[in-house]
């Protein structure tokens, strides 16, 4: 994990906590600073995982591993740790002392909204229908569609304003993203194209009005996470003018500790 100033560890803490507001977990649980989230109706990692919040707070980390573990096998899923930089240098050791894998490496990336060219980007009011909504990301990513419910539960327990943008082509839909109006926050999730219809600008149109429906409410930063294995994305995301806040990845127990 690269290391970040201990003076900006503030920073980090105010944008993991929109992190956890605008991709609310159905369960939370604290063992002291580490958030054990949890989501039986989305399988996704960032809603399925323990999330240490303070770097000093490494005491017992295994028995408190040994505690959540149960938790995550009554909601079927595997027992993953989430790495921030408010996790201790130690947790990290200790994931390599005992083999746990390394997965998942992800940027936080942040964007001043007065420098976005907005100018010229088309006003689009964000859809109403979670359900419809919910229904086209999957076909856009290509998901079965037994997640419709869990992606809808998510998108409705959402706290801050959201807006929910889809881009259609002759009725089929083509991108969709989801914009949370958090405060002076904007915060970008589930951004995704169809694999026909990549690199012919959907996705960065689709950005652009989510972005300009979001300054136009007073959101001052925009922010966003994405694996940096997703080239393409990182790519378009640093052309618009979004630079590397932090990293995060995510540890989870080896085939030989299972």
């Amino acid at each position: 994990m690269r290391r970040i100033a201990p003076e900006d560890l503030g920073i980090v803490r105010r944008f993991e906590a929109a992190g956890f507001r605008a991709w609310p977990a159905t369960s939370i649980q604290y063992d002291g600073t580490w958030a054990i989230r949890l989501t039986a109706s989305h399988p996704a990692k960032r809603l399925n995982s323990i999330n240490p919040l303070d770097p000093a707070d490494v005491r017992d980390i295994t028995g408190r591993i040994a505690r959540a573990a149960p938790r995550f096998e009554a909601y079927d899923r595997d027992l993953v740790l989430r790495l921030s930089p408010l996790a201790g240098e130690e947790l990290t050791l200790w994931c390599d002392a005992r083999g746990w894998e390394r997965f998942g490496e992800s940027i936080v990336m942040i964007a001043d909204m007065a420098s976005l060219d907005l100018d010229g980007t088309m006003d689009q009011l964000p859809m109403r229908d979670v359900a419809r909504f919910s229904a086209a990301h999957l076909a856009v990513r290509g998901l079965n569609a037994s997640m419709r419910a869990g992606i809808s539960e998510v998108v409705n327990t959402i706290e801050p304003e959201t807006g929910l943008f889809l881009a259609e082509v002759n009725g089929q839909a083509v991108t969709t993203a989801i914009c949370v109006h958090d405060g002076d926050l904007a915060g970008l999730f589930e951004v995704a194209t169809a694999e026909t219809f990549r690199g012919q600008g959907h996705a960065r149109n689709t950005v652009l009005s989510a972005l300009k429906w979001a300054r136009m409410r007073g959101a001052r930063t925009a922010w966003l996470q994405v694996e940096t294995a997703n080239y393409p994305a990182v790519a378009l995301y640093s052309s618009l003018g979004f630079q590397t806040l932090y990293f995060y990845h995510y540890r989870k127990p080896g085939s030989a500790g299972r």
